[in-house]
């Protein structure tokens, strides 16, 4: 318009708040304050995980992995270290442990003239009815004097034989028939010919018993004179 003050046309800038030199914007300062408070929390994690240990057993100072112990009252068993128990039955073979042999002698001691009559005595002393051979193949009675081994049944034994019988818990059987003695020392070389009298005079002798292996558990003493 005439007579009014002539309009001027000044440059805008589109930026405000220009950076000054040497200083970073804003969203640097942002980013670095992340990277720290991320590298701060990477190292309270790190001091957590030393102090906690996981995986590490309570009181394990060296911080190894321990399995842990099994309860024995939950353990499985190994069956191959379970004894096996068997129930005894009757007519089993009897058992060493269930069986009492006793060796017998009509006296406990003999006059000169006399001679002893030996026999043998076996009782089951278990629960149930069992089976031995009893025979006179599977018998041995000997004679002892201290050490030294006097007499033998089997040294010339005659048609002996097996006999295989049932033992009833509790009662005994008894030889049928007893061994005569001689009083007379046995060896295998004696059978045909004569035999040397054992001492007499008092003299003390041991019989001891044993059928189908099963020993007499004590000697039966007797003296002769």
């Amino acid at each position: 318009m005439p007579g009014a003050a002539a309009s001027r046309s000044y440059p805008v800038s589109m930026s405000t708040n220009p950076t000054p030199a040497g200083r970073q914007s804003p969203q640097v300062y942002r980013r670095r304050r992340l990277v720290v408070l991320i590298g701060l929390v990477a190292v309270i994690v790190a001091v957590v995980l030393i102090i906690v240990r996981p995986g590490a057993s309570q009181g394990d100072e060296s911080g190894a992995s321990t399995s842990p112990s099994p309860n024995p009252a939950t353990a499985t068993p190994d069956p191959t270290t379970i004894p096996t128990e068997t129930t005894a039955v009757d007519g089993d073979p009897c058992s060493p442990e269930k069986i009492l042999v006793e060796a017998v002698t009509d006296k406990s001691a003999y006059e000169a003239a006399e001679q002893p009559q030996l026999s043998v005595t076996i009782t089951n002393t278990g629960k149930n009815v069992c089976v031995l051979n009893a025979g006179t193949a599977q018998q041995v009675f000997t004679i002892t004097s201290g050490e030294e081994l006097y007499w033998t049944s089997t040294d010339c034994q005659l048609d002996p034989i097996d006999a295989e019988v049932s033992l009833t818990p509790g009662t005994p059987i008894s030889s049928s028939v007893p061994i005569v003695w001689d009083r007379t020392r046995s060896s295998p070389e004696t059978c045909s010919g004569p035999r040397e009298t054992v001492p007499a005079g008092g003299a003390s002798y041991h019989l001891d018993v044993s059928v189908d292996g099963f020993e007499s558990a004590t000697s039966k003493q007797f003296q002769l004179y």
